[in-house]
C-alpha cells in the first residue's frame, strides 16, 4: 500500500512548491501572497526510486474559531488524520516564529513521523534560519530548495525509512489486470463564485472534503478528488469561481482562472453550478459557452432550488432562456437540486452519465446517409445560382464531441441556417441532447464508393 506523506506549515514558506517539485508537475498554484493554498490536494510523488502519495495543506495559523484561517487549519487536520509521515516546512530566511514553535508542539503531540526541513536556503543569511530550527525539537532540520530543488538527496535519504519500500520495478507487459482497470470519468465543477460549488462537492462525496463558507471566492486551486459512484471511478474536479474577463484584475485570481480553465479543457464532462435564484446571468452563459466551444459535454446544475418560491414559473423561465441564449446546446440536460438539503441530487449523476454516452455515441455510415436523404426530402436545400445544392454523402469523422463530416457540391454555399437544421434534428434522430456537435463541411464526391474502371 502506498505511503501518505503530507506537508504541512505556515502561510507561505514554499508548501505548494515542494508539492510540485515531488510531484513533477504544475499542480498547485504558486504565489508570493500568503494564504494561496485553502483545500488539501493530492499527487502522486516521486523521490529517486521512492513512490509515494503526497498531500499539499493549507498554511497553519492560529485564528478564532468559525473564521476562514480556523476552517483552513481543521482541513490540514483533516489530512494529517490520513497521513503516515509528515514534512514540517519553515522559512530559513524569516527564522523561527511563534506559530512556527507552536505547531511544532501540535506535531510532537500527534506523535506522527516528522521531518523538518528549512526551506529557501538557496539564498545568504539562512543558515542561522537552519541552526535555530533545532530549538523545535523536531530532530536534525534539512537544509532544501524546493523552487531550485536542492536538498532532495538529503530528503530522499531522510524520508525512506519511514515510508514503505520502494515497489519493483513494473514488468514491461501489461498484465492483464492492469488492462482491466476502468478510466475514471473526468468530471469538473464549474460556475460563478458563491453558487456552491464545493458544496455541491462535498454532498456528492458524503464528507466536508473542500472548504466551503459564506465568503465567496474561497476555492482558489482546481481540487481534483478519485470517488466511486455506485463502483464507477470518476475523477472530481471542484474549480475556483469564474468572474467576468474585466473584473479579474489581480494576479492570484487570474492563476485562479488559468487553473479552472485546464480544469474544462481536461474534463469529460462539466457540471456548470448556476444559483436559482440568480437564474442564468451572462456570466452562466459565457461559462457554458466556453465549455460548447472546448467540446465538452455538459450538465446544468441549478442550485439553491429549495430557495425558489414559484418554481413551475421560473421553470419554465430557465427554459427560455436556454433556447433563446444556448441554441447550440438543444436539449440540455438541467437539473434542480439543492446541495445544503441534498435535495435532487440523486438525479445529477444519472444525467452526467447520460451526457457522457451521448458524447460519446458513434453513428454507424449507412444510417448516416439514410437519414441524411429523409432530411433533404422532408427540407431540400436551397438553391445556388438557379441550381439544387446536392448533399452527397455524410461520415461520422470523431467522437468526443461527436464529430461528422458532410460532403457537398458547394459547401461554402451551404446556409448556416440549414446547417443548424441538420443538427437540429441530428439531436432529435440520434438522441444527442445538450452535447456540442460539429459538422465540417467537405467538398467532393463520396469517397468511399468505388472507383469506376
Amino acid at each position: 500500500m502506498t505511503a501518505t506523506v503530507a506537508i504541512v506549515g505556515r502561510p507561505n514558506v514554499g508548501k505548494s512548491t515542494l508539492f510540485n517539485r515531488l510531484t513533477q508537475r504544475r499542480l498547485a498554484l504558486v504565489d508570493d501572497t500568503p494564504g494561496v493554498t485553502r483545500d488539501w490536494r493530492a499527487g502522486e510523488a516521486r523521490l529517486g526510486d521512492l513512490r509515494f502519495r503526497v498531500l499539499d495543506t493549507a498554511g497553519l495559523e492560529e485564528a478564532e474559531r468559525e473564521s476562514l484561517p480556523a476552517r483552513m487549519s481543521e482541513q490540514t487536520e483533516r489530512a494529517l488524520g490520513g497521513a503516515d509521515a509528515v514534512l514540517f516546512l519553515i522559512d530559513a530566511r524569516a527564522g523561527l516564529t511563534p506559530v512556527d514553535r507552536h505547531f511544532a508542539e501540535r506535531l510532537r503531540r500527534r506523535g506522527l513521523p516528522t521531518l523538518l526541513l528549512a526551506n529557501k536556503t538557496e539564498s545568504r543569511g539562512s543558515a542561522a534560519g537552519v541552526l535555530d530550527a533545532y530549538e523545535l525539537g523536531l530532530g536534525e532540520p534539512i537544509a532544501i530548495s524546493a523552487e531550485h530543488g536542492d536538498g532532495m538527496a538529503e530528503l530522499y535519504a531522510a524520508l525512506r525509512p519511514l515510508i514503505e519500500s520502494p515497489p519493483a520495478p513494473a514488468s514491461r507487459e501489461p498484465t492483464a489486470a492492469a488492462e482491466d482497470v476502468p478510466k475514471p470519468l473526468q468530471l469538473a465543477v464549474v460556475g460563478r463564485p458563491n453558487v456552491g460549488k464545493s458544496t455541491l462537492v462535498n454532498r456528492l462525496l458524503g464528507e466536508e472534503r473542500l472548504l466551503t463558507g459564506p465568503e465567496a471566492g474561497i476555492t482558489r486551486d482546481a481540487i481534483a478528488v478519485a470517488w466511486h459512484w455506485r463502483g464507477k471511478p470518476v475523477r472530481l474536479t471542484d474549480t475556483a469561481g469564474l468572474r467576468r474577463k474585466a473584473k479579474v484584475e489581480e494576479k492570484l485570481e487570474k492563476l485562479s482562472v488559468g487553473d479552472a480553465l485546464r480544469a474544462i479543457r481536461f474534463a469529460e464532462v462539466v457540471i456548470l453550478v448556476i444559483d436559482a435564484e440568480q437564474m442564468l446571468e451572462r456570466q452562466d452563459l459565457a461559462i457554458a459557452r466556453l465549455v460548447e466551444e472546448e467540446g465538452r459535454a455538459l450538465v446544468l446544475a441549478v442550485n439553491k432550488w429549495d430557495l425558489v418560491s414559484d418554481r413551475p414559473k421560473a421553470l419554465e423561465r430557465l427554459r427560455d432562456r436556454l433556447g433563446v441564449s444556448l441554441p447550440q446546446l438543444q436539449g440540455l440536460a438541467t437539473v434542480t437540486l439543492s446541495a445544503r438539503t441534498g435535495r435532487g441530487i440523486d438525479k445529477l449523476m444519472p444525467a452526467v452519465l447520460a451526457a457522457h454516452a451521448a458524447w460519446n455515441r458513434r453513428i454507424a455510415t449507412p444510417a448516416l446517409n439514410r437519414w441524411l436523404e429523409a432530411a433533404q426530402a422532408r427540407h431540400p436545400p436551397p438553391l445556388v445560382s438557379g441550381r439544387r445544392l446536392k448533399l452527397r454523402y455524410m461520415t461520422q469523422a470523431n467522437i468526443r464531441p461527436p464529430t461528422f463530416a458532410l460532403f457537398a457540391s458547394k459547401p461554402g454555399d451551404l446556409p448556416e441556417s440549414y446547417r443548424g437544421y441538420l443538427v437540429k434534428l441530428m439531436r432529435e434522430d440520434f438522441d444527442l441532447p445538450g452535447v456540442p456537435i460539429r459538422m465540417m463541411l467537405r467538398k467532393g464526391k463520396n469517397p468511399y464508393a468505388e472507383k469506376k474502371d
